[in-house]
């Protein structure tokens, strides 16, 4: 059975990921700087997967299974930047 994403909500220093078996996770948003930046309007258009999270407008994509390594975002500095 693999894991998968069921709702997703924020505060204002964490994104709380609740997963399909039952556990929910709290990610630094500091993780992801488009999220950090983003205004809570647009944190809210995320859609699920069966893999993960992803914002169309923001260009982020988050696997759970990278949550789960608990790995942040793996752009670039100076495309983070961007």
């Amino acid at each position: 059975m693999s894991i998968s994403a069921t709702a997703v909500r924020f505060d204002e220093h964490t994104m709380w990921v609740d997963l399909s078996d039952g556990r929910t996770l709290g990610v630094p948003l500091a993780w992801f700087p488009r999220l950090l930046r983003a205004s809570p309007e647009d944190r809210a258009r995320v859609e699920l997967s069966r893999t993960g999270l992803h914002w169309e407008h923001l260009d982020e994509d988050i696997s759970v299974a990278g949550l789960l390594a608990g790995r942040g975002d793996t752009t670039s500095t100076s495309d983070a930047a961007a």
